[in-house]
């Protein structure tokens, strides 16, 4: 997910920053789209430069240097320092629904995330399946988007698992797409979010996938965020879809409260 994003507000276009917060570092490679994992790279230039969450190095075939699934206990109440509302996006440098992440700790993150309802935050997953059973043990807040990622159609059963998550925003980061999702199924989804690969390995991605998707979530009603084209640089491509931007944002759906009686 980007660091930058866009935001239309009325007929104005401003930038709005998504603030990183990693309670636990480090991951493992587990589809096509993680191939050119950007944290990766980046958790080996700062194992390089010394930084301590980094020294732990990860499986080889699955991981890297600096890589290595590790949690940061210290790092749970960081968001509770921060007084101003920001968008947050939670494991920047992970994923929270890691197998090696326990439940108990996913659990002390989205109470962190309660306590501080001016903030806005976004957990990306690509581990559907895991975040989908144990959805009746978390109670998401409103304040928490929930997203899985989806690049192409070897993974659509992530969205399946995705619309068994009781959240405010569902969210699909469609996010490097690598193929066409004509099979994509929209149901009980809130928010779309589209980008090319970018860096010196980028795989290519066709206008026309970009357009069915766009074409879909506009029949749909479905908000629809187009990052970038992708290429050797992130905005080498830009980010005009037939001579536009794409900037829509998601709308909170109201949830019936959680049973007391529930887990």
């Amino acid at each position: 997910m980007p660091t930058i994003q866009l935001e239309t507000n009325g007929s104005e276009v401003v930038e709005w920053k998504t603030t990183s917060w990693n309670p636990m570092t480090g991951c493992d490679r587990i589809s096509a789209g993680c191939d050119n994992c950007y944290a990766l790279m980046f958790a080996r230039r700062l194992q390089e430069l010394g930084q301590p969450r980094y020294q732990h190095d990860g499986d080889p075939r699955t991981s890297g240097p600096g890589f290595d699934l590790t949690l940061h206990p210290d790092a749970l109440d960081v968001p509770k320092s921060w007084r101003k509302p920001r968008h947050i996006f939670v494991g920047s440098m992970s994923d929270l629904f890691h197998p090696r992440v326990p439940l108990d700790y996913i659990q002390q993150v989205v109470e962190t995330m309660r306590a501080t309802p001016q903030h806005t935050y976004q957990v990306l997953t690509k581990r559907a399946r895991r975040l989908a059973n144990l959805s009746e043990y978390i109670d998401w807040p409103a304040n928490v988007w929930v997203g899985t990622s989806i690049e192409d159609e070897s993974v659509l059963h992530r969205a399946d698992d995705l619309r068994k998550v009781d959240a405010a925003v569902r969210f699909l980061s469609l996010e490097p797409l690598l193929g066409p999702l004509p099979d994509l199924n929209l149901a009980g989804i809130d928010w779309i979010s589209l980008a090319g690969e970018s860096g010196r390995t980028a795989r290519p991605m066709a206008a026309d996938w970009v357009r069915d998707l766009r074409d879909q979530a506009v029949a749909n009603r479905i908000p629809f965020f187009f990052l970038q084209w992708g290429g050797t640089t992130p905005k080498g491509g830009g980010r005009l879809l037939d001579g536009r931007t794409w900037n829509e944002m998601p709308v909170r759906r109201e949830r019936p409260p959680r049973n007391p009686s529930q887990k």
